[in-house]
């Protein structure tokens, strides 16, 4: 079924925002054996037993594009964006396993074609549980293949729908703060160090619960059962650690291209037409660690690239992020 009305296009993937924002939002760099790494997920380095984490990220919406891939401007006037107040705590029990939990407050903030409005509300909170089955060899200089083994972690990840989703009491979509769903998600992250280097990459195949729906902004419908599509994503990000002076303090920066694909949902088990999505991103990002490595603060962007065949079915954003992370020894 193709859909021509803009308005109505930018309602159903205003719908999605959450998906996209929770993924996004990487709230600490990767912790490595020396406190390197580029911005994927919240883990403990090394070193620490623990680590708070709190970003704020900044999100303005641009146009969307359409099911064909096609790219297409919001009208004029239009003023899309939403602001998330990152809260994140990670534990490590031993070496190799590490447990953590993120939690999202979200506002909302949108004028489109003169329909105005301004919410907020907790959004979708996350659980990770990560498991190191490989440790980078050595981080520091390669001389036999043995020093090529990069660290690996592996583990699940639940999405839990504390947000306001489309099927509770909200007016439109531009009133939802999650999604509604939960989501179990597999996760894989290799890192290789070679310092200053380092490389990574993030992969998670994720898969949302059915559940019943009687409601749709606000207004009770006919029951029926829907999920999600499965969900593909993939991160891979460089980055380069520069010393300043001879005390130790580190700034780290880092570039990243993102790719994430939902397939179509299903509802009473058939497919619903052109609801999947996909999306293609950018990054940079700049860290500063003290000579300890105990505080951090960063600064990053997520920008996509508002041209044909860099999205399907998805608004075109750009995500500003500052954080500042502290780990407890």
């Amino acid at each position: 079924m193709k859909i021509g009305n803009k308005l109505v296009y930018s309602i159903i993937v205003a719908a999605l925002i959450m998906g996209a924002a929770l993924y996004q939002a990487r709230p600490v760099y990767a912790g490595s054996c020396c406190g390197g790494g580029s911005p994927a997920n919240l883990l403990v380095p090394k070193y620490a037993r623990a680590v708070f984490d709190i970003s704020f990220d900044m999100e303005l919406y641009d146009g969307f594009w359409d099911q064909d891939g096609k790219h297409i401007p919001d009208p004029p006037d239009s003023d899309l964006s939403q602001y998330r107040l990152n809260l994140g705590f990670a534990y490590r029990f031993n070496r190799r396993l590490q447990a953590s939990i993120i939690i999202p407050y979200v506002w909302n903030s949108n004028k489109y074609s003169g329909l105005s409005s301004h919410t907020s509300g907790l959004g979708d909170s996350s659980l990770s549980l990560w498991y190191e089955p490989l440790e980078d060899a050595s981080p520091w200089r390669i001389k036999t293949l043995k020093d090529m083994v990069p660290s690996v972690n592996i583990g699940p990840s639940l999405l839990i729908p504390t947000g306001i989703s489309p099927y509770d009491d909200v007016e439109n979509s531009f009133d939802v703060c999650g999604r509604g769903f939960y989501r179990i998600d597999g996760n894989l992250l290799i890192e290789k160090t070679l310092q200053p280097w380092n490389l990574s990459v993030l992969l998670s195949y994720g898969k949302y619960l059915e559940r019943p729906v009687n409601r749709e902004y606000g207004k009770y419908v006919e029951p029926y059962d829907k999920a999600p599509g499965d969900r593909i994503s993939g991160t891979v990000s460089l980055s380069y650690a520069y010393y300043i002076g001879s005390g130790g303090d580190t700034l780290t920066g880092s570039l990243s291209y993102t790719y994430l694909h939902e397939k179509d949902a299903k509802i009473n088990g058939t497919d619903m037409a052109f609801s999947g999505f996909k999306k293609k991103s950018l990054g940079g990002s700049i860290v500063y660690s003290g000579t300890d490595s105990d505080w951090s603060f960063r600064g990053s962007w997520s920008h996509t690239i508002k041209r044909d065949g860099w999205g399907e079915n998805f608004p075109s954003t750009d995500i500003f992020t500052v954080g500042v992370r502290y780990a407890f020894r």
